[in-house]
């Protein structure tokens, strides 16, 4: 278990994940390019930062 105040690379992951996919589910009819660039930029960056700890 992990120390307190610290999540898992993958907790985080799915967390950023379910934010992006919720924001992409919310008008999905209506997608269009930087629609959800915030979200995406978080989701990459934890990708970036799980791939430098391998």
């Amino acid at each position: 278990m992990p120390p307190a105040g610290k999540t898992r690379p993958l907790e985080r992951l799915a967390s950023a994940s379910a934010v992006y996919g919720k924001c992409i589910a919310a008008d999905f009819n209506n997608v269009q390019k930087d629609k959800c660039m915030t979200e995406f930029l978080k989701l990459k960056e934890c990708y970036m930062a799980a791939y430098k700890k391998r």
